[in-house]
């Protein structure tokens, strides 16, 4: 159009307008490209400098009650939560649960009170809780429990318990899977029955009276409890009890040879003595900046090598962005000027030019299916840049347990109308007249596929017992935010987007498709498909790692200031990958490149579920339930991330097709 324009007013020539044009079309890429750079200067700080804790802080006076919370019981094993009191642990004598968001529940958190009674800035040591004689049903359970590594999760102030095991050789401190059940040696299970609760504590600047809690340990023992009377007997109840002579009442237990003080075993009707201490320390630590060794794991991983992964990404960019340059500049003036003099001298037209009357035919096979896989892409774009981008800034915290899975949710069911909009113009564009069918499709296809799968996974939790089964009332819940939110948005997009105009081409299809010369073998479908998606995942792959371990390891993930800047380049490789392999498809004379700009960048999904394939061996799965759980949500994860990528790539083509061959002079 530019050019037409430039022609009628007597000005430059359609070629130099072009190069101008393309000129700055990479400026445009490189912007886009530097713009991600100091994006991640900015970001990463600000993903820690405005990260905000999502609750109000609570103070304490000197004596007050100090609440300790008990969650699920976790195992990166199994990946099959259960309640705490599943186990024959203490318990209190009121049951108090703590109310619970949908995303809580997806989770399957499960957050009670527990019997342990802790008092602001009051050491005490060798508390007994009660005792428990295990049956034979119970040992069992203790056993399987330690077998499939299952770790306790405590809360304390809203602040998750660190674990602290003492060995003989070393500490080992984790600050994302909570403290273990026990430990089994030598073919013998032993239970950890006493626990040295370790607080941090900092005075309020405001009111030195007053305390807030800042850190939270737990360093677990395993002790065979004996009284120093052997003929004392306690019956279990609260009252007086015994001294014991397994462990100190003005200090907290330390580690000791197992010879000197013999660890609690784990057999029927065994019976087993629960203590614990609590031992507060003043800390300089913050009130807000408490969660920051959390969500660093005391910085187990260094912020390089989230910049590493941003330069890693940025690189593959400046490569494509260079190729791209080279196509556009160099390639298509070439192309251009040479196609506009063959016009003028009767010559015959070849490469890409000889397509321009089927280059904009609509797919042959399954329109409607591509029109549905393109607005869900759409939506799901829209959902993760906003989700990530509202984290980045601290509004998603992990204080707030459940608040990202919400958000996620909220957000994917208020961008149905980008979904409807995307899908039914593109329809419209194809000439489709049934909108409505292409619509429900939309709106049903991609999350009907991912209700299934859940529902089938919940059953079988179900089945299990486990607090990973969604109750029925949230069920309704997630039921209805899809039926009565995201549906009829998608409606609503699809019906303002239909009353559209389609999509304008510079040049018209023929009636009669042409004939496709056979191809190159480096063109076939399987290879393209096969190289297209390494660029993009290799730009994304170190980011995928900590995602992965946050998923399925239970590890905390907030660098989401780098998260971003990934997703964008991301995108960006993923649209000039398609581009690169549109063009060379189109110099082979081949003009059917609607599907395949969609699935060459979209077989980055295929390659983050082989990548997932190699990671599952980290998790030592022993249950057939855990293969089915794992593999059918990484299914799901790798459908989403081919709709994204997906989507990208065939937007940006239809920019590029229809730049170029507006350029050119045809009949």
């Amino acid at each position: 159009i530019i050019a037409r324009r430039g022609e009628k007013a007597g000005g430059a020539s359609r070629e130099s307008i072009l190069l101008n044009a393309s000129a700055k079309l990479l400026g445009t890429m490189l912007q886009a490209v530097a713009t991600a750079a100091a994006a991640a200067l900015l970001a990463a700080p600000a993903a820690q400098a405005f990260y905000l804790p999502g609750v109000a802080p609570q103070d304490f006076s000197p004596g007050a009650l100090v609440k300790l919370k008990v969650n699920k019981l976790t195992s990166h094993k199994t990946q099959l939560p259960y309640d705490y009191y599943s186990l024959p642990y203490c318990k209190p004598m009121h049951f108090e649960f703590t109310q619970e968001n949908l995303g809580e529940f997806l989770t399957g958190d499960r957050i009670e009170n527990s019997p342990y009674t802790i008092y602001m800035i009051e050491n005490t040591y060798c508390n007994v809780l009660c005792k428990k004689k295990l049956s034979g049903h119970g040992a069992l359970s203790v056993r399987d429990a330690i077998d499939e590594e299952y770790h306790h999760n405590w809360i304390v102030d809203n602040l998750p318990a660190a674990s602290e095991v003492d060995s003989e050789e070393f500490i080992t401190t984790s600050y994302s899977e909570g403290f273990p059940v026990g430990y089994k040696e030598d073919g013998k299970h032993y239970l950890y029955n006493h626990v040295t609760l370790k607080l941090d504590y900092h005075t309020v600047r405001e009111d030195p009276a007053l305390f807030r809690v800042v850190g939270f340990k737990v360093e677990p023992f395993s002790v065979q409890h004996t009284f120093k009377d052997p003929d004392a007997a306690w019956d279990g109840t609260k009252g007086d009890v015994p001294p014991l002579k397994t462990c100190h009442v003005d200090k907290v237990m330390d580690y000791q040879d197992p010879s000197q003080r013999p660890p609690q075993t784990v057999k029927a009707g065994e019976t087993v003595i629960y203590t614990y201490d609590v031992f507060w320390a003043a800390s300089s630590v913050r009130w807000a900046s408490r969660w920051d060794i959390y969500l660093t794991m005391d910085n187990a991983v260094p912020n390089r090598v989230h910049w590493f992964s941003i330069i890693n990404s940025l690189l593959i960019v400046l490569f494509l962005t260079v190729m791209i340059a080279i196509i556009l500049i160099r390639n298509l003036y070439r192309d251009i000027v040479r196609y506009n003099a063959q016009r003028d001298e009767d010559g015959d037209e070849t490469g890409w030019k000889l397509v321009h009357t089927d280059v904009f035919r609509p797919p042959s096979e399954f329109r409607m299916l591509f029109c549905v896989c393109v607005g869900t892409g759409a939506q799901v774009i829209a959902c993760a840049l906003l989700t990530v981008l509202f984290a980045s800034v601290g509004f998603l915290s992990p204080a707030n347990r459940g608040s990202l899975m919400v958000a996620l949710l909220l957000l994917y069911a208020l961008m149905g109308s980008v979904s409807g909009y995307v899908s039914a113009r593109l329809f419209k564009t194809f000439k489709g007249k049934t909108w409505q069918r292409c619509t429900s499709l939309t709106a049903f296809l991609f999350p009907g596929i991912c209700f299934v799968t859940f529902l089938m996974l919940n059953v079988m939790m179900a089945s299990y017992h486990s607090t990973g089964a969604v109750p029925f009332t949230s069920m309704l819940s997630l039921v209805g935010l899809w039926l009565f939110v995201s549906v009829p948005l998608v409606f609503l997009g699809a019906f303002i987007g239909y009353r559209r105009e389609p999509i304008e081409f510079p040049v018209r299809f023929s009636v009669t498709p042409r004939p496709i010369p056979d191809q190159p073998w480096y063109l076939s479908t399987y290879m393209v498909l096969l190289v297209g998606g390494v660029l993009p995942f290799g730009a994304c792959f170190v980011e995928v790692f900590f995602i992965m371990s946050s998923l399925w390891m239970g590890q905390y993930y907030y660098v989401f200031g780098f998260l971003f800047i990934v997703l964008v380049i991301l995108l960006v490789t993923c649209a000039e990958t398609a581009i690169v392999f549109t063009y060379f498809q189109l110099c082979n004379e081949d003009y059917r490149w609607w599907w395949r700009s969609f699935m060459v960048p979209g077989s980055t999904g295929l390659y983050v579920f082989l990548y997932s394939c190699l990671y599952f061996s980290r998790l030592e799965a022993n249950l057939t339930v855990t293969y089915f759980l794992y593999f059918c949500y990484m299914v799901l994860v790798s459908g989403g991330i081919t709709l994204i990528t997906g989507t990208a790539g065939f937007l940006a083509c239809l920019a590029f097709t229809r730049k170029i061959y507006s350029s050119i002079k045809v009949e």
